[in-house]
């Protein structure tokens, strides 16, 4: 037998029998479940200092300011966070800068085992640089008045009346004993199991550097300690895909849902159907305002699109059957490729997800074209939402406008009922999974 083929033998022999001397786990090695180990047992590797910062004000730094910050970030990293590398554990002492992820992060799932070693401490995991999934000591009486008293794993820094503030359930074990958190974030919505237990369904979390704005579409994860040493261990994310991402927030938009389109063809709809197309369980909506036959007038519809590069369509909205959608009937919503370079001069009230001269929705949460995106629209009376891929991008009183684009007339925005529809403007824009109910 050839020398490399008896060495090979060797060490493959040696390795069963001593597994010990096999490579240590790469920090970016993927898991059979999909999922990233983001702490490799014994170094900080992919993480750096960060404390509570605004994330925009980072991404304005020039690259000496970058450098300069994150020097001295790390100095006082290094003061305050240590690896237990024989327990394969992270150790903050509570005070100090936040550990933070390197890379930034869309939709994901986290999972984190934590433990705090003294009482009356306090920590939380920040997402997409955003405060935070709260942990403290519920038996810290000192901090009643704040709310610990009612557990870890909820979005605090939410509003008072907001979802998600407080957690669904108790779930902290003892101070002293690992609890787990497993976070999950699409959109700006938030899902939390805590120890086992749900204790965030999907709440929408408040953006704290900008009340007035929704999350942002990117950002770090990040470990926050104050107050008490606090233990971490098994660090793991996957990223979630947009199909995974659209399946979740279907199964999330609410009860009683119908199916308005078969799949097959345009049974109960009108309009120039002749000039549009049904194929592989979609619609490709062309030209023209084609509806579905059922009038609405307080209603919820969700569905997917697939927009081409410059894609350009629209939602009717309370339309009439006949006529210009975006002004006869209650409005057009705009289905557009926003980012595409001839829309760059467009006015605020034409981007996507906007209605159409009358209120600007917020730019910045279309998937990459030849991705599916997943909307959820609300009307109820003359208030509209619009959520794109779990983030709220429109949410009008259209009554309470004044001011219109072009000061163009729209005599059917009050319109109290009507159909819904697909406006088609020359592009072949697919739709499926179309479902709606009324309010």
């Amino acid at each position: 037998m050839p020398f490399q083929f008896r060495f090979a033998l060797v060490v493959a022999i040696l390795l069963v029998v001593c597994p010990f001397l096999a490579p240590a786990k790469s920090l970016a090695q993927t898991t059979d479940d999909g999922f990233v180990e983001l702490f490799d047992g014994k170094s900080l590797t992919g993480w750096r200092g960060r404390p509570h910062f605004d994330p925009r004000k980072e991404a304005a730094f020039t690259d000496e300011e970058r450098q300069q910050k994150q020097g001295e970030w790390t100095r006082i990293l290094e003061e305050h966070w240590t690896v237990d590398s024989e327990n394969g554990e992270i150790v903050s002492d509570g005070h100090g800068v936040f550990l933070t992820t390197e890379k930034e992060y869309g939709d994901f799932e986290f999972h984190v085992d934590w433990k705090m070693l003294q009482p009356n401490g306090d920590s939380g995991i920040y997402v997409r640089g955003c405060p935070q999934i709260q942990i403290w000591d519920p038996n810290n009486k000192e901090a009643h008045k704040h709310g610990s008293d009612k557990g870890s794993g909820a979005l605090w820094n939410n509003g008072e009346d907001h979802p998600g503030k407080w957690p669904l359930v108790l779930a902290d074990k003892p101070v002293g004993e690992w609890n787990t958190f497993r976070i999950r974030m699409i959109g700006s919505r938030v899902w939390v199991w805590f120890n086992d237990q749900l204790t965030v369904d999907g709440a929408v979390m408040d953006n704290f550097f900008d009340r007035g704005s929704p999350m942002f579409a990117r950002g770090v994860i990040q470990l926050q300690t104050h107050g008490s040493e606090t233990r971490f261990r098994n660090l793991r994310v996957r990223e979630i895909d947009s199909e995974q991402a659209n399946k979740i927030l279907a199964e999330h938009s609410g009860d009683g849902l119908q199916t308005i389109f078969n799949g097959r063809d345009f049974e109960g709809w009108s309009g120039p159907t002749n000039e549009n197309k049904v194929e592989d369980g979609m619609i490709l909506s062309n030209h023209g305002t084609i509806y579905y036959d059922k009038e609405f007038v307080d209603f919820v519809t969700t569905f997917e699109f697939l927009l081409p590069p410059g894609g350009n369509n629209g939602l009717a909205i309370r339309y009439p059957g006949k006529g210009d959608t975006a002004y006869v009937g209650m409005c057009e919503l705009q289905v557009l490729d926003s980012e595409h370079e001839k829309y760059e001069k467009l006015d605020e009230r034409q981007f996507h997800g906007s209605a159409y001269g009358i209120a600007p929705a917020v730019r910045g949460y279309l998937r990459k074209v030849g991705e599916w995106n997943f909307q959820k629209v609300t009307v109820k009376g003359m208030q509209i939402t619009v959520e794109l891929n779990g983030t709220i991008i429109l949410d009008a009183d259209v009554s309470a406008v004044e001011k219109f684009m072009a000061d163009s007339p729209h005599p059917g925005l009050k319109n109290e009922a009507g159909f819904f529809g697909f406006a088609g403007h020359g592009d072949p824009v697919k739709y499926r999974n179309i479902k709606a109910k009324s309010l």
